[in-house]
């Protein structure tokens, strides 16, 4: 069987803008993309985006909604101080935090922001697992 990738792919408002929320504010690397969609390389799967109207065209669906959509982002780090500074690089960017970093009940330390678009990042620190690549 041939690999598979698994991409996380956002709709958003002003493209332009986002690119630069993610490849500047929170430094993601991204990838050669065509103009209309923009990859960013997230260590085992890709973050793609493209305009929200555009994919909810592709998708047969209407471009507005509001609310919490029942879907968020994790990013897990390797410290309680890289949730600060994720957090911290996030809202320099434009983000909103919408939980500050904290204690959470599972036993790790996490935060919540909203990007540009109102998507939702929880960025978080797990003692007990890591989840990143092996070294």
């Amino acid at each position: 069987m041939k690999p598979r990738i698994s991409m996380v792919a956002l709709g958003v408002k002003d493209l332009d803008q986002s690119i630069k929320f993610y490849r500047d504010g929170l430094q993601l690397p991204m990838m050669d993309s065509p103009p209309e969609v923009a990859f960013f390389n997230l260590n085992g799967t890709w973050l793609g985006l493209s305009k929200r109207e555009d994919m909810a065209k592709d998708a047969g669906v209407n471009a507005e909604g509001n609310g919490y959509s029942g879907f968020n982002l994790a990013h897990n780090v390797s410290s309680q101080k890289e949730v600060l500074d994720v957090l911290d690089q996030a809202i320099k960017a434009g983000a909103i935090l919408v939980k500050k970093p904290q204690k959470a009940d599972w036993g790790g330390f996490h935060g919540y922001f909203k990007d540009l678009d109102g998507h939702l990042w929880e960025i978080a620190h797990n003692p007990f697992v890591w989840f990143g690549p092996k070294d």
